[in-house]
């Protein structure tokens, strides 16, 4: 017969209490993560379209006050 460590024992018991803990957790419907999940897909999108649109419209006005400051000094 083989009697454990403390180490051992300690390992054990602790899978057992994440068994546990995994137990009591609700797990979402998978209807609620697919809904979730494409509503996080379009905001990605979302927000990445609206950052290129700003940073089209910053670099357009960088470009215009660049020309005008070479049409000023040459």
């Amino acid at each position: 017969m083989t009697t454990l460590s403390t180490g051992e024992k300690k390992k054990l018991s602790y899978f057992r209490e994440v068994k546990n803990e995994l137990r009591k957790v609700t797990w979402t419907s998978k209807d609620e993560l697919i809904l979730c999940t494409k509503a996080v897909v379009f905001a990605t999108f979302f927000f990445g379209f609206a950052i290129y649109l700003v940073d089209l419209a910053i670099h357009g006005s960088l470009g215009a006050v660049a020309n005008l400051f070479r049409m000023i000094f040459g």
